[in-house]
């Protein structure tokens, strides 16, 4: 039953009830609301509400009714076949009545109306709402501030949301809109721009700042909508048009709005000095603004990088941006967040130069690109001349690669975070780490320039920092800037330094240098032994082994981290030394199982994981020994990590590494898999969506290594039901497990598990495509010959659908075959089809014959129970073909059989009959005959 107006004040009471901290009141309300939301009718009622302002409605009452407005928008704006949905009539109510109530004084129902639009225009523009941005465009030449800045607010969320549909049609809807909005959104951004700068300049004079906001708070409007045409204008041109990366085409509204942006920048920033102890929500602004606007020059340099090679834009730009990274305080901004945007990635220069269109032809799209390169090359040496790109490099090592006293006191604080927030973050979030990403930039456009002032600035650090100080001085701090240069330039560092003179003079001293402070650099030199993994050959690669496996025992967990991190590289690295590893294995288990102790954050967790992986990988059945130790972490780590699926899922497959590696000693450890096992192949249990398929993978894993199925394992097959009636995304490794079960499961297995197996094989047959059901058929075959009087009662329904097999192809050609020897006329008249199956049958079966002499040669390598670098178990392949190679119907020539009934077929019809049949027969198909029977 519909609902109607006079519905909106019980709709009220139900909403207010919602919001009581009285379970006993709240409770019922919310079951209300829930029944309510699929009736027609519904979000009308709660937009009567949400319209509803003044006294008489609450703030919080109206917040929640936007609240399941949206989700209705979501769950019932599209028509479903389970309810009534919202008709066509109500949405066009709801559409029109949107936009009538845009102007919202209440900020977080105005986003929440903003998000609600945007919602439906993504569904209903242009078809059903055609008129959506004109009518927004007409609200905006209101004088009203604040209603403009809500048609902002709404215009921003709609084209955000919009420009995320992606078929050409959308494109070419979203670019007439940029049309129709630029101009108008450009215009009115360069007048507020002038108009805060004004009042920015005005109010810098005065002493009573805070009264004159508290009187008006048109400005922070004005600033707040300015913000979101600026958000509006980036929108629109990054997905207004394609990439010019794609097209070489230039965006001309680049060139127009980034000299602007950069002007309004560099005339912003003063303020950020001159209000930074003066009043916070404008020293605020103007951070947020500088920053913003250094963000849209970044993303559209991104977007557009070929628009952006243009006079007025790229040397202006780069120009400016070197300026702040060289000396910030000039500019009037040290802030960390307008750095870490100022530090912009450059334009590689074009090695080719320009190409030069002698010929009519236009230009292809990657001649345009190389001229755009060659210009762009063109403009930065002259901004970035030899000495200029020297003195960056000078400054990002000695300024922003230095520890700071704040970065020393964090690290001593929580070592473990510090490691990860130096290693692991996005380049774009932190300004060390975006230092670093410009040093690797300019380094790989001028190596030959750089290297040496590298190498120099390493010198000077080792001549000032000797190996065995212990103060943390200005030289141990430009030592760790100058190791982190080395180690993400070792590629070209190489050829200036010999690693090996290096490592012994200095590194491997300092390595040993185990003073609290020293840390710094055990810590860079750990991550630096990872990164020069290339450059470590002959004797000092065993010594690197154990130097790193030392640093696994340091004091400091960041060290610790860094120096795990490395021997992971250095373990899979083709050139690896397995007998140093097994000399390291009994210290890195110990070290790794104390470790996880140490640890608390999931990112250290998962590193520890990886590297034990790596260890069992490697390590194969020297394993064995540390068997006990190793399921012990396994537990603990398994118990500690409840709810964490991420990490879970890690250890999942270390587990299958493990057991792969332990092979048939792998029941030691079945008191810890077995549990494990049966959680994550538990369809119920909470963690089931995240876990199963690495517990599948894992359960196959166990049962290859397994030398006998046991009880243990017996009992899990029934959680193989649940699995196979959930879905089939498991279905191959399904058929690979109950391979093993009829195998290895013997009699047994089939007594107290078949009517579970029965149950599967009924669901898979019933519903897979063709594709599943010949993965599922060898299944059928193997329990009828294994097991020719207990299995056809229970696979009976499966049997139905067996006809893709070679054995059954090879039965019904040999029954046909025999068709030859009846005395019956229809024989002649159906030689042409008896003998065509018959051939195919032949052909098809010698392929497989191949393919099963080539997988089952047990006198290659792979049969010798050698490889652990896979998961195979070759005693269940070998009884596979023993299986095969016993049925009597594999056994039996069919082309003999053939040859004989052929024989037998002319002599009773007679010589003349059988050839007049025979020489019917298409020449192709006859050819193919003698092909199968070997007849010249």
């Amino acid at each position: 039953m519909a609902l109607s107006a006079g519905d909106v004040p019980t709709m009220y009471t139900v909403l207010v009830n919602s919001l009581s901290a009285d379970e006993a009141v709240r409770r019922p309300a919310e079951a209300a609301l829930a029944q309510c939301e699929a009736r027609p009718g519904f979000c009308s009622c709660l937009l009567e509400i949400i319209s509803a302002r003044g006294l008489a409605c609450r703030e919080d009452v109206r917040l929640l009714a936007t609240v399941y407005f949206k989700n209705s928008i979501s769950r019932y704006w599209r028509h479903r076949r389970d309810s009534y949905g919202i008709s066509n009539e109500e949405k066009d109510h709801l559409r029109k009545n949107l936009l009538v109530n845009i102007r919202e004084e209440n900020s977080q129902i105005a986003l929440q109306l903003a998000v609600l639009i945007s919602k439906i225009a993504r569904l209903d523009y242009p078809k059903e709402w055609p008129d959506l941005f004109s009518v927004l465009a007409q609200q905006l030449q209101s004088a009203d501030v604040l209603a403009s800045h809500r048609v902002f607010m709404v215009l921003f969320r709609t084209l955000k949301e919009l420009s995320t549909k992606r078929l050409a049609v959308d494109q070419r809807n979203y670019a007439q809109i940029t049309s129709h909005l630029f101009e108008y959104t450009w215009n009115l951004w360069k007048s507020d721009v002038q108009t805060i700068l004004q009042n920015l300049s005005m109010l810098s004079q005065r002493s009573d700042i805070d009264s004159i906001l508290e009187q008006s708070n048109d400005l922070m409007l004005i600033c707040d909508r300015w913000l979101l045409c600026l958000k509006i204008i980036r929108q629109l041109i990054f997905s207004g048009y394609a990439s010019d990366s794609t097209t070489a085409q230039e965006v001309w509204q680049v060139r127009e709005v980034c000299p602007t942006v950069l002007t309004a920048i560099q005339s912003l920033l003063p303020y950020y000095s001159s209000y930074k102890d003066k009043q916070a929500k404008l020293w605020d602004f103007a951070k947020r603004a500088c920053t913003k606007l250094m963000k849209v020059l970044v993303t559209l340099q991104g977007r557009h990088p070929y628009s952006f090679v243009n006079q007025a834009v790229l040397p202006a730009i780069v120009d400016f941006c070197l300026n702040m990274i060289t000396n910030p305080e000039q500019g009037g901004a040290s802030f960390e967040e307008f750095l870490i945007q100022s530090m912009c990635k450059e334009y590689k220069p074009s090695p080719t130069g320009r190409v030069i269109n002698e010929s009519s032809q236009p230009l292809s799209l990657e001649q345009r690109k190389k001229n755009f390169g060659a210009v762009a090359s063109d403009m930065l040496k002259i901004v970035l001349p030899g000495d200029r790109v020297m003195l960056l490099c000078n400054i990002l090592i000695r300024r922003y690669f230095i520890y700071t006293a704040k970065d020393l006191e964090e690290w001593s604080e929580n070592p473990e975070s510090f490691h990860h927030e130096q290693n692991l973050v996005q380049w774009t979030e932190k300004q060390r780490p975006c230092a670093e990403a410009l040093f690797i930039v300019i380094f790989e456009n001028y190596r030959e320039l750089l290297a040496p002032v590298v190498v120099s600035i390493l010198r000077e650090a080792m001549a000032l920092s000797p190996p065995l100080e212990t103060d943390v001085t200005a030289g141990m701090l430009l030592k760790d800037a100058a190791y982190t240069a080395a180690g993400h330039v070792y590629y070209e560092l190489s050829n200036y330094l010999s690693f090996n003179e290096w490592f012994h003079g200095s590194l491997s001293i300092e390595i040993s240098n185990g003073h609290p402070n020293m840390r710094i650099i055990r810590r860079k030199i750990a991550l630096l032994l990872g990164q020069w993994i290339s450059e470590i050959k002959g004797d000092t690669r065993k010594l690197v082994y154990h130097a790193l496996v030392g640093l696994l025992q340091d004091n400091d967990i960041a060290v610790r981290l860094a120096a795990c991190s490395s021997l992971c590289y250095l373990f899979q690295e083709s050139s690896f030394s397995e007998l140093d590893l097994f000399e390291c294995l009994p210290t890195c288990w110990t070290m790794c199982f104390k470790l996880t102790e140490d640890v608390q954050e999931f990112d250290s967790k998962v590193q520890v994981l990886n590297f034990i992986s790596v260890l069992l990988e490697h390590a194969g059945e020297k394993v064995i020994p540390f068997a006990s130790q190793l399921s012990h972490f396994f537990q603990k780590i398994w118990d500690e990590s409840a709810g964490e699926s991420l990490l879970q899922i890690q250890l999942l497959a270390a587990l299958r590494t493990f057991i792969s590696s332990v092979g048939y000693q792998s029941p030691l450890s079945y008191h810890m898999l077995i549990p494990i096992l049966q959680s994550g192949i538990n369809v119920d249990s909470p963690d089931a969506l995240n876990l199963l398929e690495d517990s599948v993978l894992l359960w196959e894993t166990t049962l290859l290594n397994a030398p006998s199925i046991v009880s243990q394992l017996l009992d899990l097959f029934p959680y193989l039901v649940g699995i196979v009636n959930r879905s089939f995304d498991h279905l191959e490794v399904t058929i690979n497990i109950i391979e093993d079960y009829i195998i290895f499961g013997g009699s047994e297995f089939l007594k107290r598990h078949g009517a579970s197996l029965a149950n599967i094989l009924d669901t898979i047959v019933g519903n897979v495509n063709d594709k599943g059901l010949l993965t599922a058929l060898p299944i059928i075959d193997l329990l009828i010959q294994l097991f020719p009087q207990e299995a056809p009662p229970l696979i009976s329904s499966a049997l139905q659908v067996d006809d893709a097999n070679v054995i059954q192809q090879k039965e019904y050609a040999m029954a046909l075959s025999v068709i030859l020897t009846l005395h019956v006329p229809q024989v002649i008249d159906k030689l042409d089809d008896i003998l065509s199956v018959c051939t195919t049958v032949i052909m098809g079966g010698r392929e497989v014959k191949i393919e099963d002499d080539t997988s089952g040669d047990i006198t290659s390598s792979s049969w010798l129970g050698n490889d652990n670098s896979g998961y195979s178990n070759t005693s269940k392949e070998l009884r596979k073909r023993q299986v095969k190679d016993s049925d009597p119907i594999k056994q039996a020539s069919l082309e003999d059989m053939l040859r004989d009934n052929l024989k037998a077929c002319a002599a009773l019809h007679g010589d003349a009959t059988f050839n007049a049949a025979i020489g019917r027969i298409h020449p192709a198909a006859f050819a193919q005959l003698q092909q199968a029977l070997n007849i010249a």
